[in-house]
């Protein structure tokens, strides 16, 4: 627990309150103002709403900085990650907007809720109205949760009980059917992805890779490197072999990620691409003609990759695995079909026997409605700023006035 402990510098701002009240002439700027709370952890500055109060970090990454807080309004623990200087890499800045689009529209048990967004300037010296115009650090607010799936994988090198390994796979089962019944493709489903609490409740987290499947700009821009490697779909390994990408890229993850619970190990831990299509040919076997069908027009770079490979019969998952109920062998093996037009759906993998005393369809409702986000990636700064402002003003209407 020490390495954890913080160093926490709480930023009186009396002085700055009264200078703006000076400056502006306008109540609610010293309201807003006087309402932020500023605190260091890990030589990381935040503002952040005076309502959260710091507790400890939990991680820091290429991602941002994340510290756990309590909403003393709710009287909730929840984890606040900080995105800084978001507008110096384009790609980073499309993927946090989108994340954040999306969360805002997704809702459901198996899903992370994002519950609050706040943006900042890095200099605490600059003024409130200035905020919108160079702000460049954002804060994104979500429920505290205990660990994620990776940590209770490699916990232990005993097996998983076979009751929760059932339950651990239902629920991302459900937020993936949710998720695709809102177009939404996660693209990066993996054991430290998925948020789980003490009670064993799981959570889908981290949409920064995360697509819609409507709009022909977004299937142009799902090209391969998607998907941590293990977890990587073949058709997304047999690089421009298809014309898109679709739901059966998660349904695969979902398989891997199943396959590492059974066993407490990642069942195709390949170093490359190409070492990683010859471990999934290694279990599965030497594919037939009829299995693919969706290599389109028998494309030459897929085809030589494929032929590269030797011959072998492959493994039945059984003798993998051979603790684990025969069902869940079955949906595994229809899970990990290497042809994604014949790999089992979500839904489909939902009303599977494995599921029947978890599932019922009556208490799982699709998105109410189905989700797009087309988008240019060529958008420049001033508007995506614009863009970003925007979305929190959702959770702050009330900052919109700020530059009046």
């Amino acid at each position: 627990m020490a390495m954890m402990m913080m160093r926490m510098r709480m930023v009186d701002e009396p002085r700055k309150s009264s200078r703006l009240k000076q400056k502006q002439g306008f109540e609610m700027h010293l309201n807003l103002t006087s309402g932020k709370r500023c605190f260091t952890m890990w030589h990381t500055l935040f503002q952040v709403h005076a309502k959260y109060v710091p507790i400890k970090p939990i991680g820091k990454g290429a991602y941002g900085m994340v510290c756990s807080c309590i909403d003393t309004e709710t009287k909730e623990r929840v984890a606040i990650k900080k995105i800084s200087n978001v507008f110096e890499n384009r790609v980073e800045t499309l993927r946090m907007y989108r994340e954040l689009v999306i969360l805002r529209h997704l809702s459901h048990d198996n899903v992370i809720t994002l519950k609050d967004v706040m943006v900042a300037n890095s200099s605490m010296d600059c003024g409130v109205g200035d905020t919108r115009a160079f702000f460049n650090d954002v804060y994104m607010v979500f429920p505290l949760m205990d660990t994620d799936l990776h940590n209770i994988i490699y916990s232990s090198p005993l097996p998983l009980p076979s009751n929760l390994c059932k339950y651990f796979l239902f629920q991302l089962l459900r937020g993936l059917q949710y998720l695709h019944s809102a177009n939404v493709l996660h693209r990066d489903l993996k054991p430290g992805n998925l948020l789980v609490n003490s009670n064993g409740d799981l959570k889908i987290c981290d949409f920064g890779l995360a697509r819609c499947t409507t709009g022909s700009r977004e299937h142009q821009l799902m090209t391969e490197y998607v998907v941590t490697r293990w977890y990587r779909a073949p058709e997304l390994l047999l690089s421009c072999a298809c014309d898109n990408h679709g739901a059966a890229i998660d349904v695969w993850s979902v398989g891997c990620i199943f396959a590492e619970i059974l066993g407490r190990k990642p069942v195709f831990p390949g170093t490359d691409s190409h070492a990683q299509l010859k471990l999934i040919i290694s279990v599965l076997g030497t594919q037939p003609e009829s299995n693919l069908g969706f290599i389109l027009n028998h494309n030459a770079k897929a085809t030589r990759l494929l032929n590269s490979l030797p011959y072998t019969r492959g493994v039945d998952f059984a003798s993998i695995y051979p603790q684990a109920d025969p069902l869940a062998i079955d949906l595994l093996k229809k899970m990990l079909v290497f042809d994604p037009t014949k790999r089992i759906t979500a839904t489909e993998a939902l009303q599977h026997p494995y599921m029947a005393d978890l599932y019922d369809p009556l208490l799982d409702s699709p998105a109410p409605f189905p989700f797009d986000l087309s988008m240019d990636d060529n958008v420049h700064e001033k508007l995506i700023r614009e863009l970003i402002w925007g979305e929190m003003l959702c959770y702050h209407p009330e900052e919109a006035y700020l530059d009046m």
